[in-house]
């Protein structure tokens, strides 16, 4: 690889771009976004510096300033604003983790320890409104169109976070309600990631819209698969404690279908799993064996199938596009995204 700056840490995604010669343009450029992503998070103040720098130099799959690289190849890949916009969206990415670590007690995050469990929960959460503001400092230099596209993608963050903390209604569904979650906390910010990239590219209006129908599909598809991988996977591997949002009670899809399928069966063996579930995880053992046990339950296998339907939806909704090596990139990041859960 040339260019300088350090590696960018993407072998958890596990791709190479089919185009030789657009996988090394990528590839150079995450590099370039490494750099600037240090540069955009230095404070003058010592605590805040340490703290801002912590989760970049942590490491990470980069998968959304790598789809806004991929995307500014359907266009002008050479336009210095998509770096800069691939900068936009990692930080504000970063900053979501300050604040969901704090909200889900995370102890690991990328295989380091979590802010809050270093500084505490007060230094986290500002630090995470640092990044915001660092990110909204340089969204503001591309333009207004930009700064309104952001504006809207923070506000989808927030409301889908809300609706998580919250939960479905009486009246909800409750995997439907799920699933629109993971289209505000996860899906938005990755549909911006692809719009940036062709927007800056100078791609027509028609171009982003499909481009950003196709990030909100792949983003779902990517949260599906890490909830398979955070019951299939050790901490090495996803970089975070496995069972996590199972000690928190967090719901996520394995354990919505497990639901699901004691409401519509009453299976006596899963209705004893879904109580375990429900109780005290605290201790590492039983939380261990709650994993273990979900793991195998059909439910889990159903959500890696329900990830994969999401990622062949997202391929679906490029056949409009021309042939192009950044067809054929976008067609393998959407596959990549599932093939983790294999």
């Amino acid at each position: 690889m040339t260019g300088a700056g350090p590696t960018p840490v993407t072998a958890a995604l596990d791709l190479r771009l089919p185009d030789p010669a657009l996988d090394e343009s990528v590839r150079v450029a995450l590099a370039q976004v490494e750099v600037r992503l240090l540069d955009a998070v230095a404070q003058s103040d010592r605590l805040a510096d340490d703290a801002a720098r912590h989760l970049v130099l942590a490491g990470g799959k980069r998968v959304r300033p790598m789809l806004t690289l991929i995307a500014g190849h359907l266009g002008d890949a050479s336009r210095p604003e998509i770096l800069e916009a691939a900068v936009v969206v990692e930080l504000t990415h970063l900053a979501t983790l300050y604040h969901d670590d704090v909200m889900d007690s995370a102890p690991v995050r990328r295989g380091a320890p979590s802010a809050h469990a270093v500084w505490g929960n007060t230094v986290a959460i500002l630090t995470g409104d640092l990044l915001f503001a660092r990110a909204s400092r340089v969204v503001a230099g591309l333009g207004v169109e930009a700064v309104q596209l952001q504006a809207a993608t923070f506000e989808r963050l927030c409301l889908g976070q809300l609706h998580e903390t919250v939960g479905p209604g009486a009246d909800d569904d409750a995997v439907d309600h799920y699933l629109q979650v993971l289209a505000d906390k996860t899906g938005s910010l990755i549909a911006t990631s692809a719009r940036f990239g062709a927007m800056f590219a100078g791609c027509a209006p028609d171009v982003l819209d499909v481009v950003a129908a196709y990030g909100e599909r792949v983003g779902v598809a990517f949260q599906l698969a890490d909830d398979v991988i955070d019951l299939a996977s050790d901490e090495a591997t996803s970089g975070k404690t496995p069972g996590t949002d199972l000690r928190e009670h967090v719901p996520t899809l394995p354990v919505l279908l497990l639901q699901r399928h004691v409401a519509r069966t009453g299976d006596a063996e899963s209705a004893e799993l879904l109580a375990l579930l429900d109780g005290d995880l605290s201790d590492d053992a039983v939380l261990a064996d709650a994993v273990a046990r979900l793991a195998a339950h059909p439910a889990t296998e159903q959500a890696r199938e329900e990830a994969v339907r999401w990622a062949r939806e997202a391929v679906a909704a490029l056949e409009v596009l021309p042939p192009s090596g950044a067809h054929e990139a976008l067609r393998a990041y959407a596959e990549a995204v599932v093939a983790r859960t294999a």
